[in-house]
């Protein structure tokens, strides 16, 4: 298994639609598919299984929309990605979208088989959560591919001796040829083979994969073991992890961060300054919070009312295509972000301390990642929202000055606290209940941060309750899993309010919410 990156699986991809799992893993799986198809679609036929989580929800929560731009070969924040279906047709590309019974095993899986004059070829990839996916197979044949390496497929006579400098070399052997897989960190060379197909991938994730990557731990025990009485703060520990993930220096490391801080900080003035977009449930409300803040008429919440403020904007540019960053993913991408940015800016601190403790979050993130998933569809919302709880009362102890320990003590209550709880669109849009879910996730961990800095006992070790998330969401049901069929979701008002937008989009016409 390749090792987690912060910047890869935790805090990224910059991205513009309502879900990670649905937009920007779905980007990345169709720029694999374009390059397996040298850059020529002619035809699409995307499958979806029939109990799994996209039937239901591709088209409103942005599987589509981020599909569509990777079969186009744009990049996640590109802003044409709201009308990447009439580029795709303009682009003289079939498409058809099939539900099919087929018994997938994860929740989000695409199947497609694409087609040009010359060639068809099928693939076959799942979305994994937070903008994370792997492709399974290709034409058939079972492979791993997560977007982490340059990818060359070669197929090749039966019995072809090969010899190629590569990180892995993986022969399947087919009925008349072989098809090799060579991993590297540049596309092999085929010259002098008498190759019969070459097919070129390029990578998708910001951090390359490379041979023998080794991370000093994995797990919260395995870290505290490995730093033992040291106690080093949270955010030199994920600089550490993160240099030896992504071949980094310390500082290459911090300015990753500070500039996925600016994007944030851009984000959230821009949702105060106000967003509109057609098919939305909520509309811009952030401003008007911002004026009641401002005047002196919320009820005392010191910086808290700041963070509802900022998680609030956060969420708004997400409902209106604008550019946010997945922390640890879209649906929750504003608890993390507004409690650090609102916090450190009440405590007069620069963007360089807003990257560190954004650093002992993404730490937090790996530890989640590695055991279990940011998926709303395999865990529900607990796996978004009490991440980002986790994750962000770790990085308000990092800002307050706080240890190593206490940081995993905020990290291990506030997940706590939020295991059990579901993933419930209402409209089937990633907009509510998810805001209130964000501000809470925030509330939650501020409140934590506290209690660890005052020396609260969380009783249970962070890794017991990233384990424990993971056993209730087996016996999570489907319909509470982000898949519109439970909940909030099925309430006569949503399915109202849902009916409403179809009927507006279908009219071309815009919505009175924006």
């Amino acid at each position: 298994m390749t090792p987690v990156s912060i910047f890869n699986d935790v805090i990224g991809p910059v991205m513009r639609g309502p879900s990670s799992s649905h937009c920007a893993a779905a980007l990345r799986i169709g720029r694999l598919a374009r390059d397996l198809m040298d850059g020529e679609i002619t035809e699409v036929l995307v499958e979806f299984d029939r109990e799994g989580s996209l039937p239901l929800t591709h088209e409103s929560q942005g599987s589509d929309m981020g599909l569509f731009g990777g079969l186009l070969g744009w990049d996640a924040d590109d802003e044409r990605l709201p009308d990447s279906a009439k580029a795709l047709a303009d682009a003289g590309i079939k498409l058809r979208i099939e539900t099919v019974d087929v018994g997938d095993p994860h929740p989000n899986t695409y199947r497609l088989t694409l087609r040009n004059k010359r060639e068809s070829h099928s693939l076959i990839a799942i979305s994994t959560g937070g903008g994370m996916m792997e492709v399974l197979s290709i034409d058939g044949v079972a492979m791993h591919m997560d977007g982490g390496y340059h990818e060359t497929l070669v197929w090749l006579p039966k019995g072809t001796l090969i010899d190629f400098v590569a990180d892995a070399v993986i022969v399947h052997d087919l009925e008349k040829t072989q098809l090799v897989q060579i991993k590297a960190a540049f596309f092999a060379s085929t010259d002098g083979l008498k190759a019969i197909s070459v097919k070129k991938l390029s990578p998708v994730l910001p951090v390359p994969s490379r041979k023998d990557m080794r991370v000093p731990f994995t797990s919260c025990s395995d870290m505290l073991k490995h730093d033992g009485e040291r106690k080093t703060p949270l955010w030199q520990l994920a600089i550490e992890y993160e240099r030896a993930r992504g071949n980094f220096t310390g500082r290459e490391v911090i300015n990753k961060m500070v500039a996925i801080v600016r994007i944030l900080r851009k984000s959230i003035a821009s949702g105060i300054a106000g967003t509109s977009y057609e098919d939305r449930v909520l509309h811009h409300q952030s401003g008007r919070f911002a004026e009641m803040l401002k005047a002196g008429l919320l009820l005392d919440g010191g910086a808290l009312n700041r963070i509802v403020l900022y998680v609030t904007a956060l969420m708004e540019v997400k409902s209106s295509m604008g550019v946010i960053v997945a922390a640890p993913t879209a649906g929750a991408c504003a608890a993390l972000p507004g409690a650090v940015i609102g916090m450190a800016e009440a405590m007069n601190q620069n963007d360089e301390e807003m990257a560190k403790a954004m650093l002992a979050a993404g730490l937090i993130g790996v530890f989640i990642a590695t055991r279990w998933t940011f998926a709303a569809e395999v865990g529900g919302c607990q796996a978004e929202g009490g991440s980002a709880a986790s994750m962000a009362a770790a990085a308000l102890i990092t800002l307050a000055g706080g240890t190593r320990d206490q940081a995993i003590a905020a990290a291990s209550m506030a997940f706590q606290s939020m295991l059990g709880l579901i993933c419930d669109p209402i409209a089937n849009r990633v907009e509510a209940p998810c805001l209130g879910k964000n501000v809470m996730a925030a509330s939650n961990a501020l409140s934590c941060a506290n209690m660890a800095l005052a020396g609260f006992d969380p009783l249970i070790p962070l890794d017991e309750v990233i384990d424990a998330a993971k056993h209730v969401s087996t016996m999570m049901p489907r319909e509470h899993r982000c898949t519109s069929l439970g909940g909030l979701a099925i309430t006569p008002t949503s399915l109202e309010i849902e009916r409403k937008l179809a009927a507006l989009k279908s009219k071309g016409c815009g919505s009175c919410h924006c």
